[in-house]
């Protein structure tokens, strides 16, 4: 701990800190680590965090052996594809089309934009772009195919391949999610997104001549 995050003498939490067992603890951290690191990157001190997650900086290095263990298990933590996968697999199988992508969208793109942000701030932290080993930030290869399990239960209403469909709709969530690629104020929104899969561009009716069918 550097001297710039030494407590001041008699310094305190706000509220203490309620005993947790220690993986409780380390998420508890890891929760109050994260929006700092989306706001500021690696440039957090363990005084900010300990103020976020309500306990004394002590605490924190009683959870982790260092503040880059922290800030490690934060960013793995946000790039884990486990809670999407999983609030992907609670979508009902006999939702319509149009709700079963609705919630894909929705699902997909609130967790693209927490990485996208993370990253970029990331990125803008001398410490980071520094490093040799930077960890992923793209859609894993599991929520991709939850989200083409999902589409396939419909395979019967679709002119393309689920897998097709899955692809079309990861593309035009990333471009809306990312702030670099949609301005502000002009992304896609959800229905957007659902209106442009599934009718197109084209005033003219939609024919099968020359299209593949599922």
């Amino acid at each position: 701990m550097s001297a710039a995050e030494t407590p001041e003498p008699g310094a305190r939490p706000a509220h203490r800190a309620r005993p947790l067992p220690p993986e409780q603890r380390r998420a508890a951290l890891v929760a109050a680590t994260l929006p700092l690191m989306r706001e500021h990157g690696l440039d957090v001190s363990t005084r900010q965090i300990a103020h976020a997650a309500c306990v004394a900086e002590g605490t924190i290095f009683r959870a982790f052996p260092d503040k880059d263990s922290l800030f490690a298990a934060t960013m793995q933590a946000a790039l884990d594809p486990a809670p999407v996968i999983a609030r992907l697999r609670a979508i009902d199988p006999a939702a319509s089309l149009d709700v079963t992508l609705t919630h894909i969208v929705d699902v997909t793109r609130s967790w693209l934009t927490s990485v996208i942000t993370l990253m970029m701030a990331l990125h803008r932290t001398p410490a980071f772009r520094e490093r040799h080993t930077h960890p992923r930030a793209t859609t894993s290869d599991e929520i991709s195919e939850a989200v083409v399990d999902l589409i396939d239960a419909h395979r019967n209403e679709l002119r393309l391949p689920p897998r097709e469909v899955a692809k079309l709709l990861r593309m035009l969530v990333f471009s809306s999610s990312h702030p670099v690629l949609a301005a502000e104020g002009d992304a896609m929104s959800t229905a957007q997104i659902i209106d442009a899969v599934l009718k197109g561009v084209s005033a003219r009716p939609a024919t099968s001549e020359g299209h593949p069918c599922c």
